[in-house]
Parts: C-alpha cells; sequence; structure tokens
C-alpha cells in the first residue's frame, strides 16, 4: 500500500513522529504476517482532542479527533515498516469513543478515521472496525483507536 500524501496534504492533515508509550506496554506487536497496534489518543503532533461526545465535543471534532488517533497509529506503522510499501491490508480498527452515557453516535465519529484511510490508501484500505463508547479515555481525550494491519513477512 503507498499513502498518498498529497491527500494527507490537501485535507490540510500531516503525519508526525511516532509517539512513545505513555504506559507499560509496546506501540505495537509483529506477529506472522500481522501488526498489532497498541490503542493511539486523540493526539497527532501538536492536534489534539480531549473532552466528552455528547457534552463538550461535537460529533464533527470527534470526527477530527478519530483521525488525529489514526494519523497517529499510522505514524507507528511507518516507523516500524519504514514506510508503508510492505503494508498489505487494513484489517481492523477498534475506536473507544469518550461520551455521555446517552451518546450514541459512536459510528459517525470513528467515520472521521475510517474515511480518511480509505482516502489516503484507496478502497483496498476498509477494514472491519468496532465503535465502543465509553466513560473516560487517558488524559480525558476525546477518541482512541487501537488496529490490526496485515503486512509482507
Amino acid at each position: 500500500m503507498q499513502l498518498n500524501r498529497e491527500v494527507l496534504a490537501e485535507m490540510g492533515l500531516k503525519l508526525n513522529p511516532a509517539p512513545a508509550p505513555v504506559g507499560s506496554y509496546v506501540n505495537c506487536i509483529r506477529t506472522g504476517n500481522y501488526l498489532h497496534l497498541s490503542g493511539g489518543i486523540s493526539i497527532n503532533g501538536d492536534v489534539s482532542y480531549f473532552g466528552k461526545l455528547g457534552k463538550d465535543v461535537s460529533i464533527e471534532d470527534g470526527q477530527k479527533a478519530a483521525q488525529a488517533a489514526i494519523l497517529n497509529r499510522l505514524a507507528v506503522i511507518e516507523a516500524e515498516l519504514g514506510g508503508f510499501e510492505k503494508m498489505k491490508k487494513v484489517v481492523a480498527i477498534n475506536g473507544f469513543v469518550n461520551c455521555t452515557p446517552d451518546f450514541t453516535d459512536q459510528a459517525k465519529v470513528l467515520n472521521g478515521a475510517s474515511d480518511l484511510l480509505v482516502a489516503l490508501f484507496g478502497p483496498e484500505a476498509a477494514h472491519s472496525r468496532s465503535a465502543v463508547g465509553v466513560v473516560s479515555l487517558p488524559l480525558g481525550v476525546a477518541v482512541e483507536i487501537n488496529m490490526i494491519v496485515e503486512i509482507e513477512a
């Protein structure tokens, strides 16, 4: 797969260096032909999204938070693989949305990440997904996403 950096720039987005883990874990694990990525939060360089959907974060800002979180994970893939050429398929993303108990648009929020992956890599980046509402996330961020990608052996 190839990341379309022109589309990234046209969208006004940036792929920043991979963040260091903020706890007792590693950013990713290779097993067989898969790369399992730990959860990445809605911080991408100087861009960050904090707060709770359904209270102080709009769906549109939630989608931007999901974009920040997926860019955070793409930075980890780039660092691990030395680029995206060895990435064959985005298999799954699992998204967690910091939200109020009555908020039910988690899927709309995660569309920010899913749509960005397809825009950057093409239709082969379509993936399975979970969108889960949670009462709290680390550091009070709006979104956290983990993912699984298939890679060349």
